[in-house]
């Protein structure tokens, strides 16, 4: 099986939207992210890649759907990937209550260290290590070089929290409506206590 799996395409502003799906190391799961291609890229033409990271709820479609972004990305010759916000699948634990903030959909770009979430809540290493290898590897049209990141609410923080770790690596960083302290806010004590543990010490990577 290929590294990747297309899973939709479609021409856009001049470019091609794709949806692509590959079996994830970090996660143990199937995961799914999103593509724009902007006009010429990958004919010679490499593109800086922009990436976007969405909020509670919310899936590789949310953004590339709703937002309207591939008219501006194409204009200015963007390359935007959306990755999915966390596992899912059979086998996956979800939040025990049904929430919406913690669990599928919730998966807050850390690493989980607790049971049951640690085996496959692994976003942290997912979009600051594999995902981005593999499009290094399979997007010839990246350009690696150049990358800016950004997100809304949980992928705001999540675009925050990568860029202050890496520094050097995006030369640009966005966050909308982000959950900027989320040690200090319901949702973050939540989503940080669950997946990191009562000590609040290894919280503080993510805040």
């Amino acid at each position: 099986m290929a590294a990747l799996e297309v899973v939709s395409r479609a021409r856009c502003f001049g470019g091609e939207q794709r949806v692509y799906k590959h079996r994830s190391a970090e996660t143990g799961t199937d995961m799914r992210f999103a593509v724009f291609l902007p006009p010429g890229a990958g004919e010679g033409k490499r593109a800086p890649v922009v990436w976007f990271l969405s909020g509670l709820t919310c899936t590789e479609e949310n953004f590339t759907v709703k937002a309207g972004a591939q008219r501006v990305a194409a204009e200015l010759g963007l390359l935007v990937v959306a990755p999915d916000t966390s596992p899912r699948g059979e086998g996956v634990p979800d939040d025990p209550a049904g929430a919406y903030d913690f669990g599928l959909g919730a998966g807050f770009y850390v690493d989980a260290t607790e049971q049951p979430w640690a085996k496959h809540y692994r976003m942290w290493s997912y979009v600051s290590r594999e995902l981005p290898a593999l499009v290094e590897a399979e997007l010839p049209a990246a350009d690696m070089g150049r990358q800016g990141i950004m997100g809304h609410s949980m992928g705001g923080h999540g675009a925050l929290t990568l860029a202050l770790r890496n520094p050097g690596r995006f030369a640009a960083v966005s966050a909308f409506a982000p959950i900027a302290s989320p040690m200090n806010c319901p949702w973050g004590e939540k989503a940080l206590g669950g997946y990191l543990g009562p000590d609040r010490a290894a919280w503080r990577g993510h805040d």
